[in-house]
């Protein structure tokens, strides 16, 4: 079983900057790939980012490639998403996830959730 808890998330102006934490609990943290989910009032839940249990290859939605970060430290089992940029489309409450052997691009994938933290990005 695994516990995921979000943090850094807050109110930022537009062309800001935030990174998000995902603290994890639970064994062999590396074995699992980690991911990012955002979901906007009224949208589905949509990918963001994932890495993979290395921390070798990340995989990022077309939407924020070259704006969001993903990293991990294995040692700390804590994942990471730097954001660049923000526009107030990245409005939205994010989710870190957890796939044990692959690394979550889609929703069902993901075998553990955080409970989300929200990020409001104002114009």
């Amino acid at each position: 079983q695994m516990q995921l808890v979000e943090s850094g998330g807050g109110l930022v102006q537009d062309g800001g900057s935030l990174r998000l934490s995902c603290a994890v609990s639970g064994r062999s943290f590396s074995t699992y790939g980690m991911a990012w989910f955002r979901q906007a009032p009224g949208k589905e839940r949509e990918f963001v980012a994932s890495i993979s249990g290395s921390g070798r290859a990340t995989y990022y939605t077309d939407s924020v490639k070259g704006r969001f970060t993903t990293s991990r430290d294995n040692a700390k089992k804590t994942v990471y998403m730097l954001m660049n940029s923000l526009k107030p489309e990245d409005t939205a409450v994010y989710y870190c996830a957890a796939a044990l052997g692959v690394v979550p691009t889609t929703a069902s994938n993901v075998e553990y959730w955080g409970p989300g933290t929200q990020v409001t990005v104002s114009s």
